[in-house]
Protein backbone atom coordinates (compact mmCIF):
# COMPACT_ATOMS: atom_id res chain seq x y z
CA UNK A 1 0.00 0.00 0.00
CA UNK A 2 0.92 3.42 -1.02
CA UNK A 3 2.28 6.01 1.59
CA UNK A 4 -0.62 8.52 0.18
CA UNK A 5 -3.34 5.71 1.08
CA UNK A 6 -2.19 5.20 4.11
CA UNK A 7 -2.20 9.02 5.11
CA UNK A 8 -5.74 8.69 3.75
CA UNK A 9 -6.79 6.07 6.22
CA UNK A 10 -5.16 6.97 9.13
CA UNK A 11 -6.73 10.74 8.61
CA UNK A 12 -10.21 8.98 8.26
CA UNK A 13 -10.00 6.54 11.18
CA UNK A 14 -8.76 9.73 13.00
CA UNK A 15 -11.41 11.79 11.86
CA UNK A 16 -14.42 9.13 12.49
CA UNK A 17 -13.00 8.85 16.11
CA UNK A 18 -13.04 12.23 16.76
CA UNK A 19 -16.67 12.41 14.94
CA UNK A 20 -17.48 9.54 17.70
CA UNK A 21 -16.06 11.31 20.87
CA UNK A 22 -17.64 14.46 19.96
CA UNK A 23 -21.01 13.07 19.83
CA UNK A 24 -20.82 11.18 22.95
CA UNK A 25 -19.35 14.17 24.39
CA UNK A 26 -22.79 16.02 23.13
CA UNK A 27 -25.01 13.19 24.87
CA UNK A 28 -23.56 14.03 28.17
CA UNK A 29 -24.66 17.53 27.90
CA UNK A 30 -28.10 18.60 29.09
CA UNK A 31 -30.41 20.98 27.17
CA UNK A 32 -32.46 23.59 28.29
CA UNK A 33 -35.64 21.55 27.95
CA UNK A 34 -33.60 19.04 30.30
CA UNK A 35 -32.95 21.67 32.95
CA UNK A 36 -36.23 22.97 32.54
CA UNK A 37 -37.93 19.46 33.52
CA UNK A 38 -35.53 19.04 36.24
CA UNK A 39 -36.36 22.91 37.75
CA UNK A 40 -40.52 21.94 37.43
CA UNK A 41 -39.26 18.66 39.22
CA UNK A 42 -37.35 20.45 41.80
CA UNK A 43 -40.28 22.67 43.13
CA UNK A 44 -42.66 19.39 42.94
CA UNK A 45 -40.57 17.92 44.97
CA UNK A 46 -40.00 20.78 47.14
CA UNK A 47 -43.88 20.83 47.69
CA UNK A 48 -43.75 17.10 48.21
CA UNK A 49 -41.33 16.73 51.04
CA UNK A 50 -40.52 20.14 52.31
CA UNK A 51 -37.74 22.38 51.88
CA UNK A 52 -35.39 20.71 54.41
CA UNK A 53 -35.72 17.42 52.83
CA UNK A 54 -35.64 18.07 48.98
CA UNK A 55 -32.64 20.39 49.83
CA UNK A 56 -30.72 18.04 51.51
CA UNK A 57 -32.17 15.42 48.42
CA UNK A 58 -30.61 18.00 45.90
CA UNK A 59 -26.87 18.20 47.38
CA UNK A 60 -26.87 14.44 48.19
CA UNK A 61 -28.69 11.99 46.30
CA UNK A 62 -27.03 11.95 42.93
CA UNK A 63 -29.22 8.98 41.65
CA UNK A 64 -32.30 11.11 41.43
CA UNK A 65 -31.03 14.88 40.57
CA UNK A 66 -27.81 14.58 38.67
CA UNK A 67 -28.44 14.00 35.36
CA UNK A 68 -25.67 14.30 32.52
CA UNK A 69 -23.94 17.30 33.42
CA UNK A 70 -27.76 18.98 34.65
CA UNK A 71 -27.66 19.52 38.40
CA UNK A 72 -30.46 21.56 41.10
CA UNK A 73 -28.97 24.08 43.00
CA UNK A 74 -30.85 25.99 45.60
CA UNK A 75 -30.03 29.68 47.25
CA UNK A 76 -31.90 32.30 49.18
CA UNK A 77 -33.12 36.08 48.05
CA UNK A 78 -29.74 37.18 49.89
CA UNK A 79 -26.96 35.15 47.84
CA UNK A 80 -26.49 32.12 50.19
CA UNK A 81 -26.14 28.58 48.57
CA UNK A 82 -28.64 26.08 50.64
CA UNK A 83 -28.50 23.11 48.11
CA UNK A 84 -26.03 22.44 45.48
CA UNK A 85 -25.68 18.95 43.54
CA UNK A 86 -22.47 19.37 42.23
CA UNK A 87 -20.40 20.91 44.98
CA UNK A 88 -22.04 20.04 49.04
CA UNK A 89 -18.72 22.56 49.87
CA UNK A 90 -20.57 25.53 48.71
CA UNK A 91 -23.65 25.02 50.88
CA UNK A 92 -24.26 27.55 53.75
CA UNK A 93 -21.54 30.17 51.52
CA UNK A 94 -22.60 33.83 50.85
CA UNK A 95 -22.24 34.17 47.51
CA UNK A 96 -24.27 37.68 46.63
CA UNK A 97 -21.15 39.16 44.99
CA UNK A 98 -19.63 35.95 43.36
CA UNK A 99 -18.79 36.92 39.79
CA UNK A 100 -17.94 35.20 36.76
CA UNK A 101 -14.50 35.26 34.83
CA UNK A 102 -16.25 38.67 33.02
CA UNK A 103 -16.66 40.18 36.27
CA UNK A 104 -20.66 40.09 36.13
CA UNK A 105 -22.50 39.53 39.37
CA UNK A 106 -24.92 36.84 38.19
CA UNK A 107 -25.75 35.72 42.09
CA UNK A 108 -27.56 39.19 42.42
CA UNK A 109 -29.21 38.60 38.39
CA UNK A 110 -30.38 35.55 39.26
CA UNK A 111 -32.09 36.69 42.43
CA UNK A 112 -33.66 39.80 40.05
CA UNK A 113 -34.87 36.72 37.41
CA UNK A 114 -36.11 34.53 40.19
CA UNK A 115 -38.36 37.20 41.80
CA UNK A 116 -39.44 38.75 38.83
CA UNK A 117 -41.14 35.05 37.97
CA UNK A 118 -37.97 33.42 37.11
CA UNK A 119 -36.01 32.58 33.64
CA UNK A 120 -32.26 32.34 32.51
CA UNK A 121 -29.41 34.02 33.42
CA UNK A 122 -26.24 33.65 30.98
CA UNK A 123 -22.83 33.90 32.42
CA UNK A 124 -19.36 32.20 32.04
CA UNK A 125 -18.05 29.54 34.18
CA UNK A 126 -15.50 26.45 34.24
CA UNK A 127 -17.06 23.83 32.77
CA UNK A 128 -16.09 20.58 35.21
CA UNK A 129 -15.71 18.18 31.88
CA UNK A 130 -13.16 20.46 29.80
CA UNK A 131 -11.75 22.65 32.75
CA UNK A 132 -12.28 25.82 30.45
CA UNK A 133 -14.19 28.56 31.15
CA UNK A 134 -17.58 28.30 28.93
CA UNK A 135 -20.80 30.30 28.73
CA UNK A 136 -23.34 28.74 30.80
CA UNK A 137 -26.99 29.75 31.65
CA UNK A 138 -29.04 28.50 34.36
CA UNK A 139 -32.98 28.53 34.52
CA UNK A 140 -33.69 30.11 37.60
CA UNK A 141 -37.19 29.92 39.02
CA UNK A 142 -39.35 31.25 42.79
CA UNK A 143 -40.01 28.11 45.07
CA UNK A 144 -43.47 27.67 46.22
CA UNK A 145 -42.85 29.85 49.63
CA UNK A 146 -41.28 32.94 47.80
CA UNK A 147 -38.69 33.11 49.64
CA UNK A 148 -35.43 30.98 48.00
CA UNK A 149 -35.04 30.03 44.11
CA UNK A 150 -33.96 26.70 42.57
CA UNK A 151 -32.13 26.52 39.27
CA UNK A 152 -30.51 24.60 36.90
CA UNK A 153 -27.94 25.24 34.37
CA UNK A 154 -26.45 24.12 30.66
CA UNK A 155 -23.30 24.67 29.01
CA UNK A 156 -24.12 26.89 25.93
Amino acid sequence: MSPLKISRRLLCVGLSASLFTLAAFAEERGTKEEAKAMVDAAISHIKKVGVEAAYKDFTTDKANWTKKDLYVFAMDLNGKMLAHGANEKLVGRDLINLKDSSGKTFVAEMIAVAKKGGGWVDYEWADPQTKKVDGKSSLVKLTPAGDNYVGVGIYR
